[in-house]
């Protein structure tokens, strides 16, 4: 405790030294930990579905044309729904926005019309209620709605079940209620909010030209459990021709099939951004590391007299060792606290400015809990808080042997510069450091 008391003493007598190292280290922690806890949120927490990795998204397209990554029809759907023998479940969804009335204002919410096992694909069980019946995928006029419609739109109202809802001015009854689905996978720009039944039917088109071949549905289906990736791509195509067989006139019937797992389909269109965005960052945590090394050593430096003192005076290497190592560490607590704060209040903003090409929902925006909060900043700080370490032992390593080779040589002739840096090094340090930052997220942008 006297060491750290000594430490903070230390910091508070050099408040611009303390105040530079304190930021720019801050500045590159909360960076790291912004992004990091973004990544996170996209890439390594998974969907809350059962065992995404088994549930596949198949998409159709046309070489020839240059067409790829779109809908499947529902011919084509109904075609593999029926012979089959690779999944468990194949289900299909079709984005839709209706129209709300009955409760205030009309007003336009999004979601989807869906068959009937749409979600026991997915593996989502809903917190009230329960999921569509296969009776009810093309005679019933019910729905799912999400907690957030729930809670907003309905009051909370525990009676929900059962309740009507008017939507395209038809009234649907409520039969269950969702957790509230993840933005990556049924988007964040509109929010996904109610689902009906009948996927085959699309205002506008008539159900003789939906049934020519119309891509419009995502389909979805779980894998057999003794069944891999590898043998649903090899057993596409024969489903491919077996329907161009039996379909030839079908607008769709030279397309071919393709599939991606859902964790892979969500994440595909920003690893390549987000691995570049981290570059970045991280990069700017190290030219944050470095200068505050620089400042550490120079500072360190200054202190050759004291250590020759102490060491006069009895004192053991091990001991100024860990003087110097306790008031570096100091630092980079201290930084790493500021730069979670910086982050906690980073990460609510990027959802909002880049809701537009980011599968984050801008009204409710991504939050850092406690515990990821402090993970993601503990992974951050590591480089500061070793770099600190290091530079604290190197220094007091460095001056404890020149005391030995020269002990009675006074600080001034050992050092071109005797005097401790001033107010103007520690501003230049902090310009040379926010230069830095801002150049390579110049460089950044420009690519």
């Amino acid at each position: 405790m006297n060491d750290i008391r000594f430490a903070l003493r230390q910091l508070r007598k050099s408040p611009g030294f303390t105040l530079v190292a304190v930021v720019t280290l801050a500045l590159g922690i909360g960076l790291n930990t912004a992004i990091f806890s973004l990544i996170n949120e996209l890439f390594l927490r998974g969907l809350p579905f059962k065992d995404p990795s088994r549930v596949v998204h198949l998409y159709g397209g046309d070489k020839s044309r240059d067409l790829a990554d779109i809908g499947v029809s529902a011919p084509r759907f109904m075609h593999y729904r029926e012979g089959q023998t690779l999944f468990d479940g194949l289900a299909g969804e079709s984005f839709f926005a209706f129209t709300l009335t009955g409760l205030g204002d009309p007003v336009q919410v999004f979601g989807g019309r869906l068959t009937s096992n749409y979600f026991d694909v997915l593996g989502v069980r809903p917190i009230r209620g329960r999921n569509f019946l296969p009776g009810e995928e093309e005679g019933a006029d019910v729905a799912l709605v999400t907690e957030n419609f729930w809670q907003k739109r309905l009051g909370g109202d525990p009676n929900v079940i059962g309740r009507s809802i008017t939507l395209d001015g038809t009234v649907h009854t409520i039969v269950g209620v969702l957790p509230n689905m993840p933005v990556t996978w049924f988007g964040a720009n509109p929010v996904a909010e109610v689902w009906t039944t009948k996927p085959f039917q699309l205002p506008g088109f008539s159900y003789e030209r939906l049934m020519r071949g119309t891509s419009y549905l995502r389909v979805i289906g779980r894998m057999k459990p003794e069944i891999t990736g590898k043998q649903v791509l090899a057993a596409l195509p024969s489903l491919d021709q077996s329907y161009r067989t039996q379909y030839p006139n079908k607008i769709d019937s030279v397309f071919t099939t393709t599939l991606r797992t859902l964790p892979e389909d969500v994440t595909r269109n920003f690893r390549a951004g987000f691995a570049t965005l981290f570059a970045a960052v991280s990069f700017v945590l190290l030219i944050a590391c470095s200068n505050v090394a620089n400042l550490l050593l120079v500072r360190f430096s200054g202190r050759r007299r004291e250590i020759a003192l102490r060491m006069a005076i009895g004192a053991s290497r091990a001991s100024i060792v860990r003087l110097f190592v306790f008031e570096s560490l100091l630092v980079s607590l201290i930084a790493g606290a500021i730069g979670a704060f910086v982050a906690w209040r980073l990460v609510p903003l990027v959802p909002r400015m880049a809701s537009n090409f980011l599968p984050l929902e801008a009204n409710t925006a991504t939050s850092l809990s406690i515990e990821r909060q402090c993970a993601a900043a503990t992974f951050s700080q590591n480089p500061g808080r070793r770099a600190s370490r290091a530079v604290g032992d190197a220094a007091s390593r460095r001056s404890a042997a020149h005391h030995e080779l020269h002990p009675f040589e006074s600080a001034e002739h050992r050092l071109p510069f005797s005097k401790s840096l001033d107010g103007r090094d520690y501003i230049a340090g902090l310009a040379i450091s926010r230069c830095c930052v801002a150049s390579t997220f110049c460089r950044t942008n420009a690519q």
